[in-house]
């Protein structure tokens, strides 16, 4: 499976069930779940709203290095560069993040706020952010 660097985050890891046939089926599902199981609070995922200068597109996106992730928009929008849709807008200001430590549930979240109109986005980003201030420089 390839990894593209800016969404890394949403490969599977994988599991080898070869010898599956040979071992009793209830100890190869804790085998399984056992390497599937991340411990608590050491995964971090964002789902996050990025915007242009003056505020006109609305990019949302999911990522495990926001502060990366926010700089690889930036890069992207430079001149002469291959254009990402937050390239290609500008739209590398951040006005709000969700944190969760599950990329699966941080997948099902961006996908939700993909399918919202703006005005529902807007409303969201008001919540907790409601002059629209930049956020880029509160991150680490």
């Amino acid at each position: 499976m390839m990894m593209l660097p800016c969404h890394s985050e949403r490969s599977e890891e994988s599991v080898d069930i070869s010898n599956c046939n040979q071992a009793d089926p209830s100890q190869v599902r804790d085998d399984i779940n056992n390497k599937l199981m991340k411990p608590i609070g050491t995964h971090n995922y964002y789902v996050y709203i990025t915007t242009n200068k003056n505020k006109t597109v609305l990019y949302v996106g999911v990522t495990n290095n926001l502060s990366s992730r926010i700089l690889q928009h930036e890069q992207n929008a430079k001149p002469f560069k291959q254009k990402s849709f937050a390239g290609k807008y500008n739209a590398y200001y951040l006005l709000y993040f969700e944190h969760y430590e599950w990329i699966e549930q941080a997948i099902t979240r961006e996908k939700e706020l993909k399918g919202w109109r703006r005005l529902k986005k807007e409303a969201l980003i008001n919540t907790v952010n409601p002059e629209w201030k930049f956020l880029n420089d509160s991150l680490e």
